[in-house]
């Protein structure tokens, strides 16, 4: 939100914001993967697998409320949409536009109830479109954008101190793509789709507990 402020401080707090997401998700990640290993390949919640205990019923509850921070931003520029469509984008009272949204979160959240098996679909949409968007896609239009030495010359940003010239730009934005082309869309598509197709059996509408180990209760009767 502060970038979109102040645009030109995009870059920076964009690698803030990555660095909080990297210290956040990473040691968390490794850890249950260490724990766990191969289960969560048939349990996209790993909640489900940890031990039930007055920790992990906190963890809960905070990714609860991380998923309600992010439902917010993410809805934010429909919201926007569709406050205009309705004429109400004007409007002072922040109880009537909340009430206003209803329409527009209710069958969001209700379609989250019917496919709560959405973790494969997501890891698959990442692997083969959030590579383009992200990383391949912005890196071939910088390169295509100053591929004339004019272009360069009249840049409003010239390289970063750590790149020197255009010529290491232009390498490491040609690293960029070919990378995240192999590991990224190559590897990353063919493991998710592979991930997909091998749990395509076991996506239900509405299940309860989606993945999750059959509670003792159950496997004794």
């Amino acid at each position: 939100m502060h970038a979109m402020w102040k645009p030109q401080k995009f870059k920076s707090i964009y690698l803030l914001a990555t660095l909080y997401v990297f210290t956040l998700t990473i040691p968390s990640a490794t850890s249950v993967y260490w724990a766990f290993g191969d289960q969560l390949l048939d349990h996209s919640n790993a909640f489900s697998l940890l031990p039930h205990s007055a920790w992990r019923d906190a963890a809960v509850i905070l990714m609860l409320i991380h998923q309600f921070i992010t439902f917010g931003f993410a809805c934010t520029p429909l919201y926007f949409v569709w406050e205009k469509v309705v004429g109400m984008h004007d409007t002072k009272s922040i109880c009537l536009r909340a009430v206003c949204r209803l329409p527009v979160v209710i069958p969001i959240w209700f379609l989250a109830i019917i496919f709560p098996f959405f973790g494969p679909i997501n890891s698959a949409v990442g692997s083969l479109l959030v590579s383009f968007t992200v990383y391949i896609i912005p890196a071939l239009a910088h390169m295509f954008t100053y591929k004339s030495a004019s272009a360069r010359k009249n840049a409003a940003e010239k390289p970063p101190f750590f790149l020197p010239s255009w010529t290491a730009v232009y390498a490491l934005n040609t690293f960029t793509v070919i990378w995240v082309l192999v590991i990224g869309f190559g590897l990353g598509g063919w493991a998710s789709m592979a991930n997909f197709i091998k749990q395509v059996d076991t996506f239900g509408l509405f299940a309860k507990c989606y993945q999750c180990p059959p509670s003792p209760s159950s496997v004794h009767h």
